[in-house]
C-alpha cells in the first residue's frame, strides 16, 4: 500500500477509538493509559468520485469499495502507542512510540479537547487541562528526537563535508534513513533556515534544533483531531481558533460517536455512510431507548453542531496534506476491466507528478522494468512513460511481459 498515515498523542485521549472508527481493527479500547503497547496497523478509506458514473458502468472493485459512486480508495493506518513527556528520553513508551512512528508519511494527533486528561493521560475532570500543550509537546518530542539522531557523532559528519566535498544534505539523508525523509526535506529546510551548507560545522546546537524541527514539519506534516468535541467547554473548543490561526489544520471530532454510528450501520440498523452529516433509522423496533437517545445525541451534539463526525474528514485532510492523486489502472481500456474482468477493480494512491511508468511499477515491478507504452482509457491516446498523470486516470498498461 506504501503510504501510511500515524495516528499519534499522548495515553486515553481516545486514538484507539479513533483508529477502529476508520478502520476494520479492533483495538483494545480501555480508559487507562498504555492500552495501546503494540502499534496497531489497518486500513482506513478515503472518499473520492469513482469513474463508474463518469462511464457510465456498474464498477466491481477489488482492492478498495464503491458506495453510490463514491470510492473508497484504501490507506493505511498505525495506531501508534501513547507518547507522554519525555518520551525522547526513553520515558514511558518513549522508545517504542518513536520506532513505531518512523514509516508514518503524515501524523493525526488525536487531541482530548474537553481537557479532561492530564499531560501523563489520567482522567482529570472535563475543562481542567489545556489542549494546546499536548500539540506543543507532541512537537517538542519528535523535534528532540529527530535532533538526538542528528547531533550523534555530528562532528565527524560535519568535518566529513568539508573535506570530502560532500554535501550535507545527502550525508543527512543517510543518518535519518529509515526516518521517511527525504533529501529534499533536508534540503528546503536548510535553505529556509538560511544555514550555510558549505561548512555545517559552524552551525550551532540552537540551529541543529530549529533545522531537525524544521525537517520534522516538512517529512511529517500533522493534522489535529480535536477529539471528544462534544464534550468539550466552549473556551475549549475556541482554542481551535488559536491553532488554526498558528497554520494548523484543525477537525472538531468525535470518534466515539462514528464507532457508534459505524456499529449501529454494520447490523443494519441505520443507514450511515462515513463522512456524512445524518443518518436514517431503518429498524426503530429494533432499537432500545438508550440507543435512540444516543442516536439523538450524536445528530443534535455531534452531526448538527459540527457537519460530521469529523472522522472521516481528518483522514482526507491528511491525504491533501501528503498531495496524492487517485489513478485506476486497468488491463482493457474499452470494457475498463483487470484479466479477471472486473470492472474498474483497483485504485491506487500516487504522489501528484507520478508518471505512467511510476503507475506500472506501482502495480508490479515486472510491469515497470517491461513497460511499453500507457493507454489512457477517457480519450484513447496513448501516454508515454513521462506523462504525468491526473487524479481519477484510468490508465492501460502495455508491457512486453
Amino acid at each position: 500500500m506504501g503510504m501510511q498515515i500515524g495516528i499519534v498523542g499522548k495515553p486515553n485521549v481516545g486514538k484507539s477509538t479513533f483508529f477502529n472508527a476508520t478502520t476494520d481493527a479492533h483495538a483494545e479500547i480501555a480508559n487507562y493509559p498504555f492500552t495501546t503497547i503494540d502499534a496497531n496497523r489497518g486500513v482506513m478509506y478515503v472518499r473520492k468520485p469513482c469513474p463508474c458514473k463518469g462511464f457510465n458502468v456498474k464498477c466491481t472493485p477489488h482492492n478498495s469499495k464503491c458506495i453510490n459512486g463514491t470510492r473508497f480508495v484504501p490507506m493505511e493506518a498505525i495506531d501508534v502507542a501513547g507518547l507522554v513527556p519525555d518520551a525522547c528520553k526513553g520515558r514511558g513508551l518513549g522508545n517504542k512510540f518513536l520506532d513505531d512512528l518512523r514509516q508514518a508519511d503524515s501524523l493525526i494527533h488525536i487531541v482530548d479537547a474537553s481537557g479532561s486528561t492530564d499531560e501523563e493521560g489520567n482522567p482529570c475532570g472535563t475543562g481542567k487541562y489545556d489542549p494546546i500543550n499536548d500539540v506543543e509537546f507532541l512537537e517538542k518530542e519528535i523535534t528532540y528526537w529527530l535532533n538526538g539522531i542528528i547531533k550523534k557523532s555530528w562532528e565527524t559528519v560535519a568535518r566529513r563535508c568539508k573535506l570530502e566535498g560532500k554535501k550535507i544534505e545527502k550525508m543527512l539523508e543517510e543518518k535519518l534513513t529509515g526516518l521517511g525523509i527525504r533529501e529534499e526535506h533536508i534540503y528546503d529546510s536548510i535553505k529556509k533556515l538560511n544555514l550555510n551548507s558549505e561548512n555545517p560545522s559552524k552551525w550551532t546546537d540552537d540551529e541543529l534544533l530549529k533545522l531537525s524541527d524544521y525537517v520534522r514539519k516538512v517529512s511529517k506534516p500533522m493534522l489535529i483531531a480535536f477529539n471528544k468535541c462534544d464534550m468539550a467547554p466552549d473556551e475549549l473548543l475556541k482554542k481551535a481558533d488559536t491553532l488554526k490561526e498558528k497554520g494548523y489544520i484543525v477537525v472538531p471530532t468525535s470518534a466515539e460517536a462514528e464507532l457508534a454510528l459505524n456499529g449501529a450501520a454494520k447490523k443494519g440498523l441505520i443507514e450511515y455512510e462515513p463522512g456524512s452529516n445524518n443518518f436514517k433509522i431503518l429498524k426503530e423496533s429494533e432499537l432500545t431507548d438508550k440507543q435512540l437517545k444516543g442516536l439523538e445525541f450524536i445528530k443534535t451534539n455531534v452531526l448538527d453542531k459540527f457537519g460530521s463526525t469529523g472522522v472521516q474528514k481528518c483522514i482526507e485532510e491528511s491525504v491533501k496534506m501528503l498531495d496524492l492523486i487517485v489513478v485506476y489502472p486497468v488491463e482493457d481500456e474499452t470494457h475498463l476491466t483487470d484479466k479477471e474482468g472486473r470492472i474498474l477493480p483497483d485504485a491506487y494512491f500516487m504522489p501528484r507528478g507520478s508518471t505512467a511508468k511510476d503507475l506500472a511499477f506501482k502495480v508490479h515491478t515486472d510491469l515497470g522494468e517491461r513497460f511499453i507504452r500507457a493507454v489512457d482509457a477517457r480519450t484513447h491516446r496513448v501516454v508515454g512513460a513521462d506523462n504525468e498523470l491526473k487524479d481519477g486516470d484510468v490508465i492501460r498498461i502495455v508491457s512486453d511481459a
